[in-house]
């Protein structure tokens, strides 16, 4: 979330538009101002919300740049935290009200076990899936009562698309974008920009859509440096 993400982003200096969320927003650093905002439509809280009470994962909203929780989330909050520290404790997340407003509810993530995050992701599928897309994600922490999760968010939207509006808001091309990633989620945006580099971790269908593979990895550092220098950039 932007929220976890603004204090990094002005550390390193960065002045101007980052996308968060896998580009459900996209914000503007030197005023906090949202150039893109891609919530989960109030029409598809209904389903959502009943597919979660029938399998009862743990749930957390992302609204508002907060992260919104109930009782049930208190010993997930250090590991949810990792998208923002703020929080909002409520007396329950499962309120379709917390959908009303257009620019609400820009990610549902809950945990528990596989069967419960999967029978839930097919139950919301046969009911809202024209209007959201589901992540998946194992949880290996031994401290949490959950071992696999999933993040649900407004269809369509993507790192690519992302790369998209932050080069519009810069009034450059996306050709003449450079991007870097590591992990499948950044797959649309690799392919997407005008050179793309994957890190040395990164698994093979990430390699395969980057134009290079970089030395550096998530051990040794250094991959944006790396990146920037083959791209001519320093």
């Amino acid at each position: 979330m932007y929220s976890g993400t603004r204090d990094i982003a002005r550390s390193i200096g960065v002045d101007g538009a980052v996308g968060c969320l896998d580009g459900s927003q996209v914000v503007d650093c030197r005023d906090d101002s949202a150039l893109a905002i891609h919530p989960i439509v109030p029409h598809a809280a209904e389903p959502l919300l009943e597919a979660i009470e029938e399998f009862d994962p743990v749930t957390f909203l992302f609204a508002k740049d907060s992260v919104l929780h109930d009782g049930r989330g208190d010993p997930f909050l250090p590991f949810v935290g990792l998208w923002s520290k703020r929080s909002i404790r409520l007396p329950t997340v499962l309120d379709p009200s917390h959908f009303a407003e257009e620019s609400s509810v820009a990610a549902l993530v809950s945990l528990g076990e596989e069967s419960q995050i999967r029978g839930a992701a097919q139950r919301i599928f046969e009911r809202a899936g024209e209007h959201i897309q589901i992540g998946f994600f194992s949880v290996s922490r031994r401290d949490l009562d959950a071992n696999w999760g999933m993040v649900v968010r407004a269809a369509g939207v993507t790192k690519a698309t992302a790369l998209g509006a932050i080069a519009a808001h810069y009034g450059v091309s996306v050709e003449e974008t450079v991007a870097v990633g590591d992990w499948v989620n950044d797959i649309s945006m690799l392919e997407t920009a005008g050179r793309s580099y994957a890190m040395g971790q990164a698994p093979d269908a990430v390699r395969e859509v980057a134009h290079e593979t970089l030395d550096a990895d998530s051990e040794s550092g250094g991959g944006i440096e790396e990146a920037a220098r083959r791209a001519g950039m320093l």
